[in-house]
C-alpha cells in the first residue's frame, strides 16, 4: 500500500498503464488518432498519419500520371511480360535476337506505361478509402521506419488496392490500344505468350509496385521535413 501512495512509484505505473491500455486498444482505433493519442508521431495532430499518407499517395500518383511519367524512370518502368519469364519461349524466342524481341515490344511497352500513368491519375479515391480504414497493429514499426506507415498500408490494403486498380489497368489499355496490338500481331502475341488477362494482372502488379515506390519517397519526404514546402499540408496539425 504505501508503494502505490508513492509519487514516485505511482507516476511510472500510471504512464505505462496509459501506454498498455492505448496499444491494447489500437486496432479498434483510427489510425492517425491512436498514433497521436500516444504521442508516436512526434508532432502530427490527431489523424495525422491517415493525412500523411493521403498526401503521400496523392503526390505519388500525381507525379505518376504525368506523361512518360512511368517509361521515364527505369526504377518503376512497366515491362512486357514475355513467355516464360524472363525470354521468349518456343521456337520464336530462340530464333529472335535481343534486339529483334527489343524491337517487336518497344510500342507495346510505351504503351503498357501509358496506361499505368492514366490509372494512376483515377486511382487516388482508391488510395483514399484504403486509408480511412487503417487501424493501428504495429505502432513501433510504423514509427521506427522513414517509410513504416507506407509499410503497413501495403501490407494491410495491398490486395484490396490491387483488386480495385485492376479494372482501371484494363480499361487503360483498351483505351490506349494495347490490347489491339497485342492481338494484331501474331508474332508479337507468340513471343509475349499473354492475353488480355495475364497482360493486365501483370501490368497491376507492376504499377502497383511503381506506385508504393513513390509513396514510400513521398513519406521519406514528408517526415523528413513536416513544415517545408513537401509538407505544407500538414503545417495545421501543429
Amino acid at each position: 500500500m504505501t508503494a502505490l501512495a508513492d509519487p514516485d512509484f505511482a507516476g511510472p505505473i500510471s504512464r505505462r498503464g496509459v501506454l498498455i491500455a492505448l496499444l491494447a486498444g489500437a486496432a479498434a482505433l483510427p489510425f492517425g488518432r491512436i498514433a497521436h493519442a500516444a504521442g508516436l508521431i512526434p508532432g502530427i495532430g490527431p489523424g495525422g498519419i491517415g493525412v500523411l499518407l493521403d498526401h503521400a499517395s496523392d503526390s505519388a500518383l500525381d507525379k505518376l500520371g504525368l506523361p512518360g511519367a512511368f517509361y521515364g524512370d527505369a526504377s518503376v518502368r512497366i515491362a512486357a511480360p514475355l513467355a516464360g519469364g524472363g525470354g521468349a519461349g518456343g521456337m520464336l524466342g530462340g530464333i529472335m535476337s535481343a534486339g529483334s524481341k527489343l524491337g517487336l515490344t518497344e510500342g507495346l511497352t510505351h504503351k503498357l506505361n501509358q496506361a499505368a500513368g492514366f490509372a494512376a491519375l483515377q486511382a487516388k479515391p482508391v488510395f483514399h478509402t484504403a486509408i480511412s480504414r487503417l487501424s493501428i497493429s504495429d505502432a513501433p514499426g510504423i514509427v521506427g521506419k522513414s517509410d513504416g506507415a507506407t509499410q503497413y498500408l501495403r501490407a494491410s490494403s495491398g490486395t484490396e488496392l490491387q483488386r480495385k486498380l485492376r479494372p482501371m489497368i484494363d480499361d487503360a489499355l483498351g483505351r490506349v490500344g494495347a490490347f489491339t496490338m497485342l492481338e494484331s500481331n501474331p508474332q508479337l502475341a507468340a513471343l509475349i505468350g499473354a492475353g488480355r488477362e495475364k497482360l493486365g494482372a501483370s501490368v497491376t502488379d507492376q504499377a502497383l509496385n511503381g506506385i508504393f515506390r513513390y509513396i514510400a519517397s513521398e513519406e521519406r519526404r514528408l517526415r523528413a521535413n513536416p513544415m517545408g514546402p513537401a509538407g505544407s499540408v500538414l503545417k495545421g496539425m501543429f
